[in-house]
């Protein structure tokens, strides 16, 4: 009779069924906290993030073109105190080399005075090293206030320091006024920045007898490394072998147009100024005057030939590039050294250390076997710079080592402009420093700026190599042989000697003592005692019977080349301060030689031992008389002169050159 009951929930969902779409209810309100921004809204707050944005980005456009500036004057400052101190470091060196020569001067005019006057000048000199700081400011205050009156931009003048005419052309001493000449060369680029700078340092200034030419030349890099080398005590592997430029090319332009010159960072002392001033300035005279007395010339006013390029090759100047020079000679023919007013250049130094001239017995060039002078015969083009030389025994090749080659060359044919035949050893950019040949002359041994030594087979038709010796150093500076030719010693980068065994080609032993590079050696004729010298200042003597150090004689210099007398007891060593010392291997006493102007590259001995001869960075090639130096005679090249040799007869003399050349001389009696 009466329907069933439903359920609540059937009801509800009935009702929501049959509801007509237009009649639902409103929609659900938003969660609370929810905001709702129309497209307008959205567009103007993602403009005003935008402008804040702007705003931003020139504000910190502006700081850093504030900032650009501020750097752009730090820099023009930095390179205006970088000039200051390269001025400074440039009257540095000026005044260090004045004090230099005046401490020369003052100690070879000593022993001439009397013993109350030496003691009083030796005391006033001592008084005046004793500068204190107050003294200093003083000093500083007044120039200050001396140079106060002076305008903007204004220099007051410079004095020329000329030397005292009793003291002209005293070793040390510049020979006449104005900065002393190759000051500039004396500092380096590099160092002045505080950077490390590495060596024959060369690196060049241009040669002044060819003021065209303003590329780097290899001479100058090969004859100055030394120099540098000597200043930062460094293997002298690469002596050379051009440096790094310095990372700021702008400052290396600017120094180039300051100075005229190239100013690689590798150039730092070994500036090369080829000084033909005395030349230049007529005073150079035929070998034919030889012990003629000629007028005295007045000495040069000026050093303008010096520094003036225009003035090295006038026409008329009488400037030789190989003229050979005798020394002064008094009116009885006897050398002079120090008499007549000219200065000495030979000194005795004894025992004490006491310095004095040596006065030269009447024999000295007289005397049989003594050369007269010596002429140039020869130029061999080698096209590199010369490096090593040696003479074939009977004389009649000549070897060149220059960079990646020894060239073979026939001087028995007047006039040969090309080498026989071309050894290509190392590598194409490595120096030879060393050649040696075995008394055979059939054997070359090569080395240089490489840990391989080459050994060269001669006798065959066309010479090649037929063994290597293979080094733990990584550059080999000078070679000896012994006389049974059995053995090689080589001079090596990292101080110690390497002994090879030829026949079966093997390190025998290494003598140890050298703390920093060996750059030179030579052995005795007995074959028993090894001399050798280093870039640690010292020269060694070694017992090759017993292996072992037997003396050794320290420097003040380094030392880059040394000789043993064939028939004496006298070792000469020429040194990186341009002295040659000549040793008594068994006495205190030694000789002092003060005619080279630079380093001293190269020496041999002749075979008879009766004179000897030196080469240097200065252009020079000396003869000395044994063992007291008596200058026989002086020849000066156009470039700095890195080797020598004299053949076994002594009738001959080769010279390895800067200039891409090797000279030939024939020795005149």
């Amino acid at each position: 009779m009466y329907p069933a009951p439903r359920p609540p929930g059937a009801v509800v969902a009935g009702q929501m069924l049959h509801r007509p779409p237009s009649v639902q209810g409103p929609p659900a309100p938003a969660a609370p906290g929810q905001l709702k921004f129309t497209i307008a809204e959205t567009c103007d707050r993602i403009k005003e993030e935008f402008n804040f944005l702007q705003s931003q980005y020139h504000a910190l456009k502006l700081e850093c073109e504030k900032l650009a500036s501020e750097k752009t004057e730090m820099q023009r400052h930095y390179v205006m105190y970088y000039e200051m101190s390269y001025g400074l470091n440039v009257e540095m060196h000026k005044q260090t080399e004045i004090a230099k020569r005046l401490n020369a001067i003052i100690a070879q005019v000593l022993p001439f005075l009397s013993q109350e006057h030496q003691q009083q000048v030796a005391t006033a000199v001592e008084r005046a090293k004793q500068v204190t700081m107050t003294e200093l400011n003083a000093i500083i205050g007044q120039q200050m206030h001396a140079q106060a009156g002076i305008p903007h931009g204004a220099h007051a003048p410079t004095l020329p320091m000329a030397p005292h005419p009793s003291l002209a052309g005293m070793p040390g001493l510049p020979p006449s006024s104005g900065a002393p000449p190759g000051l500039l060369s004396a500092v380096s680029s590099a160092s002045l920045m505080g950077l490390p700078t590495h060596p024959l340092s060369v690196l060049s200034k241009p040669d002044l007898g060819r003021p065209e030419d303003k590329r780097e030349r290899p001479e100058d890099r090969a004859a100055a490394l030394l120099e540098e080398r000597a200043r930062n005590s460094s293997s002298p592997g690469e002596k050379y072998r051009p440096r790094s430029r310095t990372p700021d090319d702008h400052d290396a332009k600017r120094r180039k147009e300051d100075k005229g010159h190239d100013s690689d960072g590798e150039k730092s002392d070994q500036d090369l100024v080829v000084d033909v001033a005395n030349e230049a300035n007529g005073d150079h005279r035929d070998v034919r005057e030889n012990g003629e007395k000629k007028p005295e010339r007045p000495p040069s006013q000026s050093s303008s030939s010096r520094s003036t390029p225009q003035l090295k090759h006038e026409k008329g100047s009488g400037y030789d590039p190989h003229g050979v020079r005798p020394p002064p000679l008094a009116s009885n023919g006897i050398p002079t050294n120090g008499s007549a007013g000219k200065p000495a250049y030979s000194f005795h130094v004894s025992g004490e250390g006491q310095l004095a001239p040596v006065p030269f017995p009447s024999d000295a060039l007289l005397a049989p076997g003594i050369p007269r002078h010596a002429r140039q015969i020869n130029t061999l083009h080698h096209g590199e710079v010369v490096c090593a030389v040696t003479i074939s025994n009977p004389t009649k090749y000549v070897y060149t080592g220059g960079k990646g080659c020894v060239k073979v060359w026939d001087i028995s044919q007047p006039g040969s402009k090309t080498p026989v035949s071309q050894l290509d050893c190392l590598q194409r950019d490595n120096y030879i420093r060393s050649v040696k040949l075995l008394p055979d002359m059939r054997t070359l041994i090569v080395g240089g700026e490489a840990s391989t030594l080459s050994i060269w087979d001669l006798a065959t038709p066309t010479p090649r190599i037929k063994a290597e010796l293979i080094s733990s150093a990584p550059a080999c500076y000078a070679l000896a042989i012994s006389p049974d030719s059995k053995v090689c010693f080589s001079c090596c980068s990292d101080g110690n000697i390497a002994v090879w065994d030829l026949h079966n080609q093997t390190l025998v032993r290494q003598f140890q003592g050298h703390t920093d590079g060996a750059s030179c050696i030579d052995i005795s004729p007995d074959g028993t005692k090894l001399w050798t010298g280093g870039l640690d200042n010292t020269v060694r003597s070694w017992d090759l019977r017993e292996g072992r150090q037997l003396q050794q004689h320290d420097f003040t210099s380094q030392i880059f080349s040394l000789g043993f007398c064939p028939t004496g007891d006298w070792l000469a060593v020429g040194m990186e301060s341009s002295n040659v010392e000549v040793l008594h291997v068994n006495k205190p006493d030694k000789y002092q030689l003060h005619l080279h102007e630079s380093c001293v590259l190269s020496l041999k001995f002749a075979s008879a031992g009766k004179w000897f001869v030196s080469t240097g960075k200065d252009n020079l090639l000396n003869a000395w008389r044994t063992p007291y130096g008596a200058s026989i005679f002086q020849s000066k090249e156009s470039s700095s002169v890195l080797s020598c040799d004299i053949s076994a007869d002594d009738k001959y003399i080769v010279t390895g050159s800067g200039d891409k050349k090797a000279t030939v001389y024939e020795v005149i009696y």
